[in-house]
């Protein structure tokens, strides 16, 4: 059994399921390397979520103890939970139990009651941009964590507009859930030189992520150009057919997902990278973490006027009207079209990351808040 953790450190239990990820470890070593911070992260060995399997990537383990936990219910958002987390608790004593999960989730509720027993502070996370209303028993769930909660953080805005409309009062700071390391999200070292223009996309083929308006804005471009779509969803045989329909199948092509820290490679090998999403009644974009990641990259992004996304391309990339494939055909046209443009945007959509969205400027801004909570 590990030794006790010295008593003039902050500990700090840190349950997250998104570390899984290889790339997203980053944050959890910036975190750690604050000297006063001992930094323990519970993740499960896996994530089986309908049609998104994710399995753990031990990929950034320096300077913090990650424990994998079996986790029940594994796969349903709502209803999982650690079940063995008490004992981890209870060796530990964190003056922090910092839970990476909705408020309406039984994960945040379990280990908020459990942080609440040994005296610690919690804290939950919220992408939740939405103001929905749950039933039996997750209001109840809601209700009890905004009561008892000493510290929310929203990955955006319009979440915290949320919280506070259901009754949140405590304090509530705006930071992205992961930010991107900017030595390993970094421009190729040499310009390609490419005969097509490669057009990107990466993640769920979900109807929220808008690939049919993708691919109708495909079909209208000239000149030579490729559609590489990478991921996998419940839509990937209609959008493969819609493909078919608008006669674009040989410049379009289905790719299976890949380890996070291989996604550096994927974006070198792109002249855009779009991201479509439109809202649906019970969902709009939260961030869109692919985003950043390629603008790391030095790829020009454009993004739908849906959600948060413009908020993070702000003025380093090109938006579109949601739901408008015309205006996203003529967005991709502009970028073919014009070199300089491209090279601007590649410059600007760096820069904007190295100023607002790198794994650093996450981990300082979540340490002070543990400093926060603890007065340490």
């Amino acid at each position: 059994m590990p030794e006790k953790l010295a008593s003039t450190s902050l500990r700090v239990l840190m349950i997250s399921k998104a570390c899984l990820m290889g790339a997203y470890q980053r944050k959890l070593e910036e975190i750690a390397a604050y000297p006063e911070i001992d930094l323990t992260v519970v993740v499960p060995p896996f994530w089986a979520g309908k049609g998104n399997y994710i399995p753990l990537e031990r990929t950034h383990l320096e300077g913090y103890r990650l424990e994998v936990l079996p986790l029940r219910f594994n796969g349903n958002f709502h209803l999982h939970y650690h079940p063995s987390l008490r004992e981890l608790i209870e060796e530990i004593g964190p003056h922090i139990v910092h839970i990476d999960e909705e408020p309406y989730n039984l994960s945040t509720f379990h280990a908020l009651q459990l942080a609440r027993r040994c005296e610690a502070k919690g804290l939950f996370f919220s992408w939740q941009n939405l103001l929905r209303r749950y039933p039996p028993p997750f209001a109840q769930i809601e209700r009890w964590v905004l009561h008892h909660a000493d510290y929310g953080i929203a990955g955006n805005e319009e979440a915290v507009e949320v919280w506070r409309e259901k009754g949140y009062t405590g304090p509530l700071a705006v930071i992205p859930q992961f930010g991107v390391d900017p030595a390993m999200f970094s421009p190729p070292d040499q310009a390609p030189d490419r005969e097509h223009f490669i057009i990107g996309y990466a993640g769920r083929f979900v109807p929220e992520k808008g690939l049919d308006l993708l691919i109708q804005a495909a079909a209208g471009l000239s000149g030579k150009w490729v559609l590489r779509l990478l991921g996998d969803g419940p839509l990937r045989e209609e959008i493969q057919t819609l493909a078919g329909i608008y006669n674009i199948s040989g410049s379009v092509r289905f790719e299976e997902k890949i380890p996070s820290t291989e996604m550096p490679g994927f974006y070198h090998q792109l002249d855009a990278l779009v991201l479509p999403s439109r809202t649906q009644p019970n969902w709009k974009e939260q961030f869109g973490r692919v985003l950043i990641e390629a603008m790391a990259c030095g790829v020009p992004v454009v993004g739908a006027e849906s959600g948060a996304i413009p908020g993070v391309i702000g003025e380093a990339g090109l938006t579109f009207p949601e739901g408008d494939a015309i205006a996203l055909q003529r967005q991709l046209q502009t970028l073919i079209d014009d070199l300089d443009l491209r090279k601007s945007l590649s410059t600007t959509g760096r820069e904007r990351v190295i100023e607002r969205y790198t794994q650093a400027q996450v981990a300082s801004q979540t340490v002070a808040i543990y400093r926060e909570l603890t007065a340490f």
